[in-house]
């Protein structure tokens, strides 16, 4: 019988998303043995702005984010991401 290897866990990760990336894709039980106690701080600070949104907008975009599996506020994000980007775009072209 075959035995199971198990990829090492990266020394260090040059991101918090290559991470993450790793975590989606490996189980913490299979590296039970190698984990330690350890005491960390963070002092992430995240600076949030309130718009309004019009009632028939918010309840598309629910319903549109809970059909993808993602939150209203990440979708939302991601939406006005994506238009930004595009009027950086144009507006660089005519420039």
């Amino acid at each position: 019988m075959a035995k199971y290897r198990k990829e090492p866990i990266p020394e260090h990760f040059q991101s918090a998303e290559e991470a993450g990336d790793f975590w989606d894709n490996h189980d913490l039980t299979d590296y039970w043995d190698q984990t330690r106690e350890t005491d960390l701080k963070f002092g992430l600070r995240r600076r949030r702005y309130f718009i309004g949104i019009d009632p028939g907008i918010a309840k598309d975009l629910q319903h549109i984010s809970e059909a993808e599996g993602i939150s209203s506020e990440t979708m939302a994000n991601l939406w006005l991401q994506e238009k930004l980007q595009e009027k950086k775009r144009r507006n660089a072209l005519t420039t």
